[in-house]
């Protein structure tokens, strides 16, 4: 805790939208609030929220974990039809070379 009490008082720049932000200070250096989503914010102490993300990490890997089988065979089968739609093409492209030869 002595590193989160040395920067008490310091002076760093607060987001207020994604592009502008106000200059502020840092007064309590033990309590954080934490965007839980949707707008709502939760106040916790450090220790909790060093936890709280690393429980909200974990559960993103897992999840990530899981769709990555079904993102690789969404891929694939995006490919088979880029090829079949390649070949389609082509062979549209050579039927209307033979047709214009012929007339």
């Amino acid at each position: 805790m002595f590193v989160l009490i040395a920067f008490t008082g310091k002076e760093l720049l607060v987001p207020l939208t994604s592009s502008m932000y106000v200059p502020g200070k840092l007064h309590d250096v033990e309590h954080v609030l934490i965007d839980v989503g949707t707008g709502y914010y939760v106040e916790k102490t450090a220790e909790d929220a060093k936890d709280f993300f690393k429980r909200k990490i974990d559960f993103l890997t897992k999840q990530m974990e899981k769709i990555q089988p079904a993102l690789q065979e969404k891929h694939a089968m995006k490919q088979a039809v880029m090829e079949m739609m390649s070949q389609k093409i082509q062979q549209l492209t050579a039927l209307g070379a033979t047709q214009a030869a012929k007339a």
